[in-house]
């Protein structure tokens, strides 16, 4: 539990980014969204991070806000303190009864402190290149390898992941261990050395700032939200403006436009580097 007396709820007097808080104008964008690269059939989206991150959770989010009403496909759990995602598995988001948004998930087995533990970052960077199949068990001990039944051998430009992104509680970004922060660097070099663009989304903002709980329209006015994205950009080494913070839905039952917005505002980023990528490869 986070102790919201120690760390404070300051803020400052003006936003430090600005969002347009209409939710309609991202709404209208996401279902008019197609790629312009006529190889793929989705933009897709992997992302990664610690175990316990908030990856499904944010897969949910979306499905939730796209809905209009609280969704949960992605499976979540938050107690086992080991990574809940076990299988490379793509998720797509309907648009309407035979129809689905022009982008897709892929949620991916967290990272973990220990050695042979959480996802193998060889196996992410095979998931960036397209080699692994839709459904394959992640084995934290051994590495997929061609001729394996869950690696594909020739991805098409469809197959591999368009644009990276790194998922964390915005309260353990002081927290993160060495092995698991070194696990993501590799990863985030890897996507560089492919082109590959790379955003991430600092989770949970409302459990770290109480001023976020109450108003979530004061998520980018918060003095300890901006020191987390800014420690988190000397960590990884990730532009400010590439770190988006986001409360994702979990035991909301009812939706909130504002931070539908919020939501709405990492995932159009999302697509718009993703279709950079697209369109030059």
């Amino acid at each position: 539990m986070f102790d919201f007396t120690a760390m404070g709820g300051a803020l400052f007097s003006q936003p430090w980014r600005n969002l347009s808080w209409n939710k309609q104008e991202d709404l209208d964008f996401m279902r008019t969204y197609q790629p312009q690269n006529q190889e793929v059939n989705h933009l897709r989206i992997l992302l990664h991070g610690p175990v316990g991150a908030g990856k499904s959770s944010f897969i949910n989010s979306v499905d939730s806000v796209l809905q209009g009403r609280i969704m949960g496909r992605a499976l979540t759990d938050a107690i086992s303190g080991t990574s809940f995602t076990r299988k490379y598995k793509t998720y797509k988001i309907h648009k309407g009864p035979d129809d689905f948004y022009s982008f897709v998930f892929n949620d991916i087995m967290g990272f973990e402190k220990d050695t042979n533990a959480g996802v193998l970052e060889e196996d992410v960077e095979l998931a960036l290149r397209g080699h692994v199949k839709d459904g394959y068990k992640f084995c934290p001990s051994q590495k997929l390898t061609e001729g394996d039944e869950g690696y594909r051998s020739s991805p098409t430009l469809d197959d591999k992941v368009h644009v990276l992104v790194c998922v964390l509680p915005v309260g353990s970004v002081s927290l993160l261990s060495k092995e698991v922060v070194k696990k993501m660097r590799e990863v985030r070099l890897a996507a560089s050395d492919m082109g590959i663009p790379q955003l991430a989304i600092l989770t949970k903002v409302d459990e770290a700032c109480p001023k976020t709980k109450k108003n979530i329209k004061d998520v980018y006015r918060s003095k300890y939200l901006k020191e987390q994205v800014d420690t988190f950009h000397m960590l990884l080494g990730l532009p400010q403006d590439c770190i988006f913070l986001v409360k994702n839905y979990g035991t909301d039952a009812i939706m909130n436009d504002d931070n539908d917005v919020v939501i709405l505002n990492a995932l159009r980023q999302m697509i718009t580097f993703g279709e950079d990528f697209l369109n030059n490869p």
